[in-house]
């Protein structure tokens, strides 16, 4: 196993101790979830932190949303292929957000440019937040542009309002029950309006 691939081994077994954990995480905890002997961890990484740096970058990247989205059947009907893709953006946001969430209870401060790390880590995402937001929008313009001739807007700005409609609200109405992936489709698609 190459330097490389035996880091990527580590980073995948330990994302789920440190989103229960967060930074208390143990060096012996992390061997026994990766398989490995406690030397191990750090003949591929420097220390803990280089190696929660590259746990955080992992979950930042958006290549396993984009990769959903991407086998998202443009063939289905609009609304259920924006379902998908909605639940596989959920599943993406709850996932960094649990990570971050556990690693700021346990004491370990914030980074700000987590793309930046990642490149010098040699990682294959090589863009900030602006670049992964960019990325995620142009795979939702791709499920909009088979009805591009039947939408009221050009599919790139459908699919930024989409994004904004999905995430902006749950933050701003948190004393609210949330709506249902499948409410905020419909009321995208259909609006505020009840059939006449």
């Amino acid at each position: 196993m190459s330097v490389e691939e035996r880091r990527a081994m580590i980073v995948h077994a330990v994302l789920p101790l440190l989103m229960e954990h967060g930074a208390n995480v143990t060096s012996s905890q992390i061997a026994r979830a990766a398989g490995i002997g406690e030397g191990t961890i750090f003949r591929a990484f420097k220390d803990k932190d280089e190696l929660f740096d590259a746990c955080t970058a992992e979950a930042l990247r958006p290549d396993h949303v984009l990769d959903a989205i991407a086998e998202i059947p443009v063939d289905q009907p609009l609304a259920d292929r924006l379902v998908e893709a909605a639940d596989a953006l959920g599943a993406h946001l709850e996932r960094m957000g649990a990570l971050m969430g556990a690693l700021h209870a346990s004491g370990r401060p914030r980074h700000r440019d987590h793309g930046q790390r990642l490149k010098d880590q040699g990682g294959t995402w090589k863009g900030g937040r602006r670049e992964s937001m960019a990325a995620i929008r142009g795979a939702m313009v791709e499920l909009f542009t088979p009805e591009k001739d039947r939408l009221r807007l050009p599919p790139e700005q459908l699919a930024a309002l989409f994004l904004t409609l999905l995430f902006g609200g749950r933050r701003l109405a948190p004393d609210v029950d949330p709506p249902t992936t499948r409410q905020v489709v419909d009321f995208f698609l259909h609006g505020a309006m009840g059939a006449e």
